[in-house]
């Protein structure tokens, strides 16, 4: 694989979180991981352990989720689940804050949560990414200080979306932005340079992927890996045609 493409390759987290997944879906999303050599799956918690088997013999990671989407889990729980999920051989984390407690600025829970969830994942030598869902802060003061906050308990990456996060509007209809360049560049100001930053929900393109790249991301979470690499790899020069038969993931 040309290393244009390897590069963008290990920017991606091959997303299997929708509910209509099966295992079947699971399985073939982690053989098109493995086909395209992305940085990780990140894949409902109870296939973890089926995860680990799948990518055998590859250097695609695992991740999962916890307090997914809603981050309303009670800290114990989160801690439970990270804990879990570890054990069973996951390598990176990513977890949902406590919104309703960043939208009225509980910074002591907000703080507490993640550096006990931050325990579990540095103790079991995993990465921690910590998704504010920003569609649901409309202020920057609370990115800001989620950025501040995740800096200091030395999380790995924070994140912007589970892309899941989906607003009601005032004519009934649901909207979603997703990884905005505003939120980006704001993360990225507001990190320190050991944070990394993850875009999800709305980088589809191969486009988008090196836009959100020039803004600083290190890392997104996508279903359309395989339209995103086919192109890079017909961008950089690299043989295209041997797209394995993967139907697109459903999710971000």
């Amino acid at each position: 694989m040309l290393k244009e493409v390897r590069e963008l390759a290990k920017m991606i987290d091959h997303s299997l979180l929708h509910p209509t997944m099966t295992d079947k879906d699971l399985i073939e999303g982690c053989e098109l991981a493995k086909h395209y050599d992305a940085a990780s799956v990140c894949i409902k918690p109870y296939a973890v352990k089926d995860a680990v088997n799948w990518l055998k013999g590859s250097d695609v990671m695992v991740c999962t989720v916890i307090g997914f989407p809603h981050g309303n889990s009670s800290t114990d729980v989160k801690v439970f689940e990270t804990e879990k999920a570890c054990q069973d051989g996951a390598v990176e984390i990513d977890m949902v804050v406590n919104i309703g407690k960043v939208l009225q600025e509980d910074w002591d829970y907000v703080s507490q949560e993640i550096e006990a969830i931050v325990a579990i994942t540095k103790k079991h030598k995993a990465a921690l990414k910590v998704i504010f869902e920003n569609d649901y802060l409309p202020d920057d003061k609370h990115k800001i200080k989620l950025c501040e906050i995740c800096s200091a308990a030395k999380v790995e990456f924070v994140k912007t979306s589970t892309g899941y996060g989906f607003n009601k509007g005032s004519d009934g209809k649901y909207s979603y932005e997703g990884a905005t360049e505003h939120d980006l560049k704001l993360m990225r100001k507001h990190s320190t340079p050991e944070v990394q930053i993850k875009a999800a929900g709305g980088v589809r393109t191969l486009e988008d992927l090196l836009k959100v790249k020039s803004w600083g991301v290190t890392r997104i979470g996508a279903t359309a890996t395989a339209t995103i690499l086919e192109d890079a790899k017909k961008k950089y020069g690299g043989e295209s045609g041997d797209k394995p038969e993967f139907k697109e993931s459903v999710g971000y």
